[in-house]
């Protein structure tokens, strides 16, 4: 049995730029400062880390009551910004899931840098929420690095099934994807979906390296 594990952003799909603009109204609201995150690289951070660097970029000392109001500003700016024509699924995603569910029947589930409340309501257009029941979220920790061994806990906990890093495959679109999971023993797909184009993607330890998840071919002998 392998254990399936997915980023969102770059990779499931595109929020049709709802995350960054609910993060700037929120900074907006709560700090009066304009277009905050003009220019900032946010691909493959979780997102409290993306908040408490976006403090600092502002010369403003982060601490857990500002971070805590800021994060719900967001989260709600969040639920009105995905309302969107800009956001779709990126290549290949339906094919890929749909491979599994009939082929393999890998449990699947979600590692991303996404706060899980965020995680669902990017989700929730696209009705893709059932197929990961569970993960391993931006507001578990900050650092990405150790959001795969949570995941794996999760997916203890909720299937009683054990399970070790060999079995897993981590599919992301950044760097951050592959160096979150190569350190442990997992396998990684990279997809270059995202802000990273396949050449650059070429360069990390990823196992597989894709221009878009319809290339099944190519991720058979590790699915396999």
């Amino acid at each position: 049995m392998k254990l399936l594990l997915f980023d969102i952003d770059g990779t499931l799909l595109s929020a049709g730029g709802a995350g960054t603009r609910s993060l700037n109204k929120a900074f907006e609201k709560v700090l009066g400062i304009t277009d905050a995150f003009t220019n900032f690289e946010m691909a493959g951070k979780t997102d409290i880390l993306i908040v408490k660097e976006g403090l600092k970029r502002w010369n403003i000392e982060p601490n857990t009551s500002l971070i805590a109001e800021l994060i719900e500003n967001y989260l709600a700016f969040l639920k009105i910004e995905i309302n969107n024509n800009s956001k779709h699924l990126k290549p290949g995603v339906l094919e890929f899931l749909q491979l599994n569910m009939e082929k393999f029947g890998y449990p699947m589930g979600l590692l991303t840098g996404n706060l899980e409340r965020g995680a669902r309501i990017k989700l929730e257009p696209f009705g893709l929420n059932s197929l990961f029941p569970f993960g391993a979220f931006g507001s578990d920790h900050e650092d990405r690095n150790h959001l795969l061994p949570i995941a794996i806990d999760r997916f203890w906990s909720k299937f009683e099934r054990k399970i070790d890093f060999h079995q897993c495959i981590v599919i992301g679109d950044t760097p951050r994807d592959v160096d979150c999971a190569k350190p442990y023993g997992a396998r990684v797909i990279a997809v270059a979906t995202g802000p990273y184009s396949k050449t650059d993607l070429e360069k990390t330890e990823a196992d597989i390296v894709v221009e878009n998840l319809s290339e099944i071919n190519k991720l058979l002998p590790l699915l396999t």
